[in-house]
């Protein structure tokens, strides 16, 4: 008794700690750690004898419900679509890898992977990306060209902004090509692939930035940043999309230990943005023509950009000096694609405003990808490269703002497939609900029954209604009598007499159109 008077005690000093928090509008992180203390110890009190736990998800993760999973499903068929329009095969690898596999492939982010526990056998960690799981097939299975899709979910120990489409576990849709080609005929089909999804899925305007690993490199190096700050240098810049300049300076010079003179000569060159035209500038610009890395991108850029011509994408590829990708991995190109503010906004319920629109649009980048030709070679025994190049997209992203959409529209969303309901007018037609029911789903068609004997016609009719069921058949003992169905059409309330023998027909006639 003394044990639950002490956590009766707990309890009561850790709601006021939550309250105080509460009052103080203290970050949502900071609350749902509180919070999270407070359940544990409620659920300490026992009932009875009984052990009391906490209904919830982990942090960072979500469920889904029936009208989310229909969203999911739309977005998910789009994005299949778009690839096996390119000619991918898809492939599954593990949900867990070696740690030594993963370790060392993601720069600063390493510390997000998640470890799982040592229990004595092989050591392991969940995967934090699809990539690097592919390199590691290629080496193994000894592939040096494909084309493949994957979709599937990955883990990053992160502290999730949930109300923007970031989370623990999530969603990745990666396409990617391996083999050797010629230069920047399979990146610039990659920037298509994104361009045809974003246009399909229709969130709202976007940009898609690009630039060049080589780039980056070269101007650090004309910039004047040691060889061995490189990579520490890119991860800071590739916070300039989250950061102010300013900040950004700051970070490199007190954390980073970079002179102010080197960071003020990275100011000037990734405040630069353009198209083809911005390549051929920096190609005559007289700091970055030193650097042949830097020249080589350049190059790259300009054929990029006239083969993205070709494509009728330019309108929405943007060459930004900007753009880092903070992925130790990339070696040449570099792209993400972001929705712009205004597009965001309105593609979220229009009808919200002020800081509400805001928060509920603040989504960033929806793709992002590159050229990664080291890779497979850092697994291969005797380090043989595949060249590789692909894109990611950012599927949880999309999804937050797919369902705000929904929310915001007054159209139903439908949770199921269902083409048809078979439906009784009087009682004691179970057996002949049943057979007609058998004949529709051998025949392909989607139908569904109610679960009673003697349903009443109203509540089946009210049912079609409310799942979005387009059609109704009703069959009565005068249509048994005359070998016919009554076939309604639920938004309408129009009913036709259909013989047994044509109704297949004409119910594939009428939900297939």
């Amino acid at each position: 008794m003394e044990d639950k008077a002490q956590i009766q005690e707990a309890i009561k000093s850790q709601g006021e700690v939550v309250r105080k928090l509460k009052s103080e509008k203290a970050s949502k992180e900071q609350i749902d750690e509180e919070v999270a203390k407070l359940l544990a110890l409620k659920a300490q009190l026992g009932d009875d004898g009984k052990t009391q736990f906490v209904l919830k998800t982990p942090k960072g993760t979500r469920d889904y419900n029936p009208k989310q999973m229909a969203i999911r499903e739309k977005v998910f068929n789009t994005i299949i679509r778009c690839f096996k329009r390119h000619g991918a095969e898809t492939i599954d690898t593990p949900v867990f890898e070696l740690k030594e596999t993963l370790t060392g492939k993601y720069g600063e982010d390493s510390k997000l992977i998640y470890d799982l526990k040592d229990q004595g056998g092989e050591l392991l960690s969940l995967r934090y990306d699809l990539t690097v799981p592919f390199a590691r097939y290629l080496a193994m299975n000894k592939i040096t060209n494909i084309k493949r899709y994957h979709i599937a979910k990955v883990y990053r120990r992160d502290n999730p902004a949930m109300t923007r489409g970031r989370y623990r576990e999530f969603y990745q849709c990666d396409f990617d090509i391996a083999g050797q080609y010629d230069a920047m005929i399979p990146d610039a089909e990659c920037l298509k692939i994104v361009h045809e999804i974003l246009n399909e899925l229709d969130l709202g305007d976007f940009r898609i930035k690009v630039n060049d690993r080589r780039i980056l490199d070269g101007m650090f190096a004309v910039c004047g940043v040691p060889d061995d700050k490189f990579r520490t240098i890119c991860s800071t810049v590739d916070k300039l999309d989250k950061m102010s300049w300013e900040d950004v300076k700051k970070e490199m010079v007190n954390e980073k230990g970079l002179s102010e003179e080197a960071a003020d000569q990275i100011g000037e060159y990734v405040s630069m943005q353009g198209g083809m035209d911005l390549a051929e500038r920096l190609l005559q610009d007289h700091k970055m023509s030193q650097s042949k890395q830097a020249c080589a991108g350049l190059s790259d850029i300009k054929l990029l950009f006239k083969y993205l011509q070709l494509f009728h994408v330019t309108d929405k590829v943007v060459f930004d000096l900007s753009l880092a990708r903070g992925l130790d991995y990339y070696t040449g190109v570099i792209y993400e694609a972001v929705l712009t503010q205004a597009s965001a906004v309105s593609a979220a319920n229009e009808a919200q405003n002020g800081a509400n629109a805001e928060e509920s649009v603040s989504v960033g980048s929806v793709a992002g990808g590159g050229r990664y030709d080291g890779l497979v070679g850092m697994f291969d025994p005797k380090g043989r490269r595949v060249p590789c190049v692909g894109v990611s997209i950012g599927i949880e992203r999309i999804f937050s703002i797919m369902e705000q959409k929904a929310e915001a529209s007054p159209e139903k969303v439908r949770t199921t497939e269902v083409q048809i309901m078979v439906a009784s007018a009087q009682k004691n037609l179970l057996e002949e609900r049943l057979q007609l029911i058998s004949e529709l789903w051998n025949a392909g068609i989607k139908a569904e029954v109610m679960y009673k004997k003697n349903p009443k016609l109203l509540s089946q009719l009210q049912y079609c209604e409310e799942a979005g069921i387009p059609l109704v058949a009703i069959l009565g003992e005068q249509e048994l009598k005359d070998g016919v169905v009554k076939l309604r059409v639920v938004a309408t309330r129009e009913e036709v007499d259909i013989s047994r023998a044509d109704l297949i027909s004409e119910i594939k006639r009428r939900t297939e159109a």
